[in-house]
């Protein structure tokens, strides 16, 4: 299997949970406490919290600050945090929400002389994986900056994140890690067994920056006129390469390529369950036709030459196959 999807999609690994890690009020609980230290510690975070990473989870953080300033939300970020905003928005509250131009970067101007107290905004778009400066953004706004940082953590960030279902492959809860912004969390309602799996998925995560280059440069030599991009891949983290193939869904590549055992996504949704266009393109000003053309890889395992050069001929000739029968 050639899992090229690796963002969105964790390589998922039995779980195996030991009775010690369970909590009880009259124990010490010293497995625990060690584990929430070493995380704490490797991120420089004095508190965290956990917490369903949904809509509604994420509307629950968002009633918990709305007496303490305003809350802005880039459209770039995770579904559950702009569906979390939405859902503040019916409730009666505001929100600033920070767009993305037509190249996939953050809109910055949305933020400039903004009264924003609490932004979430991560150090990448989801989806494109375009790059965000966190710290430019602060040269525009005093606002505390809440990040995603599932697949990289910018020391920018003033309250950080992590995204269960792409790093276990599993819905627990989410992981936020502060610094007394939010209310601490009595001990049975904290879900050890979510802060258990990730930090070890976490020390388990590999990307690759080395096969980016590769890939680009051989899927450009099979498809020639038939793949364009919507981003610049300079702009995009470096084990990441969003690609846009002409008059085909990509869901029905998605399909046809994993029964060859290679796995790629068309973004979150994708991965979500979501049968929809990326939203992330649309928001950069593309409809939802055209938006569905979309493809984001994402690279961990390491292939030669011969095995990318074999990847990418096996797309192109799918791709054609769906051209024809569609």
């Amino acid at each position: 299997m050639i899992k090229l999807n690796v963002a969105h999609y964790p390589t998922i690994e039995d779980i195996n949970i030991s009775k010690e890690y369970s909590l009880d009020i009259l124990k010490n609980n010293e497995l625990y406490y060690d584990v929430k230290k070493s995380f704490l510690d490797k991120y420089s975070f004095s508190n965290l919290l956990t917490f369903s990473f949904n809509p509604n989870g994420f509307l629950s953080l968002l009633c918990e600050l709305k007496n303490k300033g305003k809350v802005a939300i880039s459209v770039g970020e995770t579904n559950a945090v702009v569906e979390a905003g939405k859902l503040y928005e019916k409730l009666g509250f505001e929100v600033i929400w920070i767009g993305l131009n037509k190249n996939g970067s953050v809109n910055f101007e949305d933020i400039i002389d903004q009264d924003i107290s609490f932004l979430f905004i991560s150090s990448y778009v989801m989806d494109t994986f375009v790059k965000t400066d966190l710290e430019e953004i602060r040269k525009t706004t005093n606002a505390i900056i809440i990040s995603n940082a599932t697949v990289e953590y910018d020391i920018s960030s003033d309250v950080i994140y992590f995204d269960p279902y792409k790093l276990v492959g599993s819905n627990t809860s989410g992981v936020i890690l502060h610094n007394e912004l939010f209310t601490d969390q009595a001990i049975g309602y904290i879900d050890n067994i979510a802060l258990y799996l990730i930090t070890n998925m976490l020390k388990k995560q590999k990307f690759t920056t080395t096969l980016k280059s590769k890939f680009k440069k051989k899927l450009e030599e099979v498809f020639d006129s038939d793949i364009y991009y919507f981003v610049n891949d300079t702009l995009t983290l470096g084990f990441t390469l969003h690609i846009a193939l002409k008059g085909i869904k990509a869901r029905e590549l998605i399909r046809t390529l994993s029964l060859d055992e290679i796995l790629i996504t068309n973004g979150e949704g994708c991965s979500l369950g979501l049968s929809q266009p990326s939203k992330i393109i649309q928001a950069m000003g593309y409809d939802e036709e055209i938006s569905r053309n979309g493809i984001s890889l994402s690279f961990s395992q390491d292939l030669d030459d011969t095995n990318i050069e074999k990847v990418c001929k096996l797309f192109y000739r799918r791709y054609r196959q769906i051209k024809v029968l569609t």
